[in-house]
Formats: C-alpha cells, structure tokens, sequence
C-alpha cells in the first residue's frame, strides 16, 4: 500500500463523506425525502382506512408501493445505465412530486376515493422503483472510493432516522388537519432532491458509440450477472438474509399490541431503537472495516441479529424488547451496508445501475416473501415460535451462504481501462450485422498448456459478462503448441462495447494470459462477420 493510500484510508472516518459538498447536500435532500416518504406512508394507510376500512384495501396501499419494484426495478436500472443519470433522477424526481401533489390537491379538496388512492400510491411506488437502481449507483461518484462504505452507512442511517421521524411528524399532522397537508409535504421534500442533483456537474459520457437499446441493455445486465461470480455472491447472502431479517419489522406492531400490550407511543420508540442502532452501527463499520473480513463481518452480524430476535421473542415487557431492538438496528446496518457496498465494489460504473437493480429485487421480494410468511405463522402458532423460526432459518442461512464470498474483490480496479485497439474498419451501416467470431491464436510452450488454460479460464468470465454469448478453447491436433481462444457476440456493435467495456481488472487478466505467449509476433486476431445468420439474441 502506498503512502497515498495509507494516508487516504487514515482520513476516512464514518462521517467523511460529508466533507464532499455535493454528497452532503444529497444526503440532506435525501433525509427531507426519505422523511416526506415515510410522512406519505403513513398518510396514505390512515386515509384508507377512512374511504374503505375493509382489510384486503389497507393491505392493498402497501402493496401497490412494492409491486413496482418487482415490474420495473430491472427495466430501470437497463436506463440509469444507458441514460445520464442525473437528468434521469431528475425526472423520477419530479414524477413522483407531481403524483404527491395531485394526491394532496385532491384529498384536500375532498374527492380522493379508495382506487384514486391506490393509482397515485402506485404511481410513486413506479417513480421509486425508477429511482433506486440509478440512486445507488452514482454513489461511487460522489465520493473517494475509500469512503464508499461509510457513504452508504450514511445513507442506511437517513433511511432508518426518517423511518422514525417521519410516522411521528404526519401522526401530529394528521390529528391536526388531515393526511392530504401530508402529501402535499412529500410532494415539497422532491423538490429538495432535484434542487440537490442540479448542483451536480456529472462528467458527461465519454462514449463514440451509440447507446444500447434498453431491451440489448436488459440482456447485457443479467448476463453480467449470470457471469459474475461477485455480484452472484453478494444475491446468495441477501437470499440468505433478508428473507429472515424481514420477520421483526413485519410482526413488530403485533409485538407490541400483543407481547408488549402497549400501544403507538411503544411502537414509535421501538422503531426509534432502531434507528439508534443504526446509527451505532454506522459509527462502528469504519473501526470494523479492515480489522476483519467483510465475510466474516456479516457473518458475526447475521448471528447476533438471529440472537436479538430471539431475545425480542420472548421479551414482555418494554426494558426487555429495547435492548433487542437496539442489537437489531446495529447487526442490520452493518449487514446491508457490507452487502451494498459489496454489490457496489463488485460492478463497473457501464452496468452498476442493473446489477444493483438485481440487489434490490433480492430486498424487496425477500421483505414482502419473509413479511408473508412470519404472518402466516405467527396468526397460525403464535409470535415467538414465528420469530424463533426465523432466527433458526438466519443461523442455517449463515452455513448455507458461507461459500458465498464477498468483499475479496474490493481490491480490483473497475475503472475503464482506456485501452482499445483502433476502431475496426467497417461500413457503419453494418453495425447491427453480425454474430461476429473473434478468434485468438496463442504459441503456448507445451509443458506449460494446462497452465495457461486456468489462467485463460479466469478470462472466460471477462469475455462473457461484457458480451459473449459463446466461448471455447481449442488446439490444433497437427500442431500442439497452438491453442484458440473463440468467442461470439451477437453484432460488431456489441463486440465495440465489449472492448469499451474492459477495465483495468480485465485487462490485468488478459495481460497475465499473453505472458504465457512465446510466439515472436503478438498473439494473432482474426475476426469473422456471420453472412448467413441474423444477429443472435441468445442469452447464454
């Protein structure tokens, strides 16, 4: 490590992000946001239970928040991908101000009924499924990457403090004037976020090529996943978690109407344990950052999170539940920041928005599947057994992910690695034809050919999740030292961006499989253009 960089990781603490101006100024948009969001929330289930108090409707406000993360989550983050990300934001920004307006205007006036109010809840719910791919994603611009985990820290601990602020501010609105004050509030607090991204001067994209198609640019996404051994690893621990994690926030109010038998003002103070927790989790995560893997670090995490769940299963009275509560808000932040920030490390900046559009289908189906089935057990059985179920599923989820590993990637290099051939010679018309075969010729010393194919194979990944539909190795019977590398992608445009897309990490890899090469000339590229074929759509 050199000294920049011991000096640079000396400098990061849990707080360093701020000293950014422009992520201190997105962070205090975002808490306004994340508090009007909650504000919403509240409101929204509260005037439900006015215009049709029938159970299936409440539910239905809740539902029609989170279904749009399942239909649109991918499909928007393919956009923050191939659009600039900060006119997009702005958009979803201002959709989603609109829809909370017309939702205050309207509840103000009178005339909001119980499907009007399921329309707009959906129409935010879509504005924020849009928005949190491309969201997470310019993260890493924002600040050093050394500050990375501290800035996501930051913005769990934005999300969890409005979680308690905000239910607290629209209950005293509400008693006061009614729930559309509340909307037409969220509706301002946008504003605040799309005040905040206008003073962003993004560097603008660097690309000669065309943008991709957003159907090319889905495709592209989940074959970077499907081929990226981190970014996989990172899914497999949020399976393996949320899906459990999700059973103390579901059963929650039940806690403390019925273990507790307390009412709203013990529900507010068990959410703002939370929220405390958090924050004592984010203060610690920089001193835990690097003393310990981030592996073993959610591990550890996991397992007192399983242990406090425990605990609050069988609390009856409030001293009891807090503590636990307390544990959870701190074991919760440190898993789903070292999960982000994983997630984050793992991708390059051209398809980070998809990969983390993945990470959130993983959240938000896991919350809603969990949040169902702790339900179903504890109206069944009862609510200790649900949560003991759940803290039992988080321990085997721990040996079940363990394989799993995450953060040993941080050290690579995903920036692009700026070095391409020359632009091939073609007909620009001919962009779209394809597939295209590129073939590589390599002079490898016979007793060291099983060697050269590991390290090759270590390629094999670069190939395919920046375009490759196809690879193999092959060598020649007549001629032993000779062996080819082959590998196809769909067009000559695709095959253009697989080498746009190449970082510096890829390019290591590459370099260390032309070492093997003892061949006078560098090693020979030969690529085919298909005329008999369309161009391939296959996803493999």
């Amino acid at each position: 490590m050199t000294f920049e960089e011991r000096r640079e990781n000396e400098q990061t603490g849990p707080f360093s992000p701020l000293s950014s101006k422009i992520f201190r100024m997105m962070w205090i948009a975002t808490l306004c946001s994340n508090i009007g969001s909650w504000m919403q929330e509240v409101g929204a289930g509260w005037l439900m239970t006015s215009l049709a108090p029938d159970p299936l409707m409440v539910s239905l406000v809740q539902a029609a928040t989170t279904i749009p993360f399942f239909l649109l989550a991918v499909p928007a983050g393919a956009l923050a991908d191939i659009l600039d990300r900060r006119k997009y934001l702005i958009a979803t920004q201002l959709w989603m101000a609109v829809s909370a307006a017309i939702l205050g205007v309207l509840t103000l006036t009178g005339m909001t009924t119980a499907w009007t109010l399921l329309l707009l809840t959906f129409s935010l719910g879509i504005g924020a499924a849009m928005m949190m791919p491309a969201w997470g994603a310019i993260v890493p611009e924002l600040v050093r990457r050394s500050e990375l985990q501290s800035a996501i820290a930051l913005n769990t601990i934005a999300t969890n403090s409005a979680r308690a602020i905000g239910p607290a501010i629209a209950g005293l609105i509400i008693a006061a004037t009614g729930p559309g004050a509340v909307f037409v509030l969220n509706a301002i607090s946008f504003f605040a976020v799309v005040i905040a991204i206008k003073k962003w001067n993004r560097s603008p994209r660097t690309s000669n090529l065309p943008q991709e198609q957003l159907r090319g640019a889905i495709r592209a996404g989940l074959r970077y996943a499907r081929h990226s051994p981190e970014l996989r690893a990172v899914l497999a621990r949020g399976c393996a978690f949320f899906v459990f994690a999700s059973a103390p926030w579901a059963l929650l109010p039940l806690i403390v109407r019925q273990q507790l038998k307390s009412g709203p003002g013990t529900y507010g103070f068990m959410l703002a344990c939370i929220g405390v927790g958090a924050i004592c989790g984010a203060l610690l995560l920089p001193r835990l950052y690097g003393r310990i893997s981030r592996d073993r670090l959610v591990a550890i995490t996991t397992f007192t999170y399983a242990a406090a769940m425990l605990g609050l299963a069988y609390s009856t009275r409030v001293y009891e539940a807090a503590p636990a509560m307390l544990v959870i808000g701190i074991s919760w932040m440190t898993v789903f920041s070292s999960l982000m920030t994983s997630a984050q490390t793992a991708l390059p900046s051209w398809v980070r928005a998809r990969g983390l559009a993945l990470y959130w289908v993983i959240y938000t189906s896991g919350f809603a599947l969990g949040s169902v089935i702790w339900g179903q057990i504890a109206s069944v059985i009862d609510i200790p057994t649900a949560l003991a179920f759940a803290a039992i599923g988080a321990f085997v989820g721990i040996l079940a992910a363990w394989r799993y590993e995450i953060g040993q990637h941080d050290v690579q290099d995903l920036s692009p690695s700026l070095d391409w051939s020359p632009p091939l010679e073609a007909d620009t018309h001919a962009m779209d034809r394809g597939p295209i075969m590129v073939t590589i010729e390599y002079e490898i010393d016979v007793k060291r050919q099983r060697e050269f194919v590991r390290a090759l194979r270590h390629l094999k990944h670069v190939r395919q999740r920046n375009g490759a539909y196809l690879w193999e190795v092959l060598c020649d019977i007549n001629r032993p030292g000779l062996i080819v590398e082959i590998f196809m992608v769909e067009s000559l445009i695709e095959h253009l961006r697989q080498r746009e897309r190449m970082t510096v990490a890829d390019k290591m890899k590459r370099d260390i499989v032309r070492e093997y090469h003892v061949g006078d000339a560098p090693p020979k590229i030969t690529r085919l253009l298909g005329l008999t074929h369309r161009k391939r759509t296959r996803l493999r």
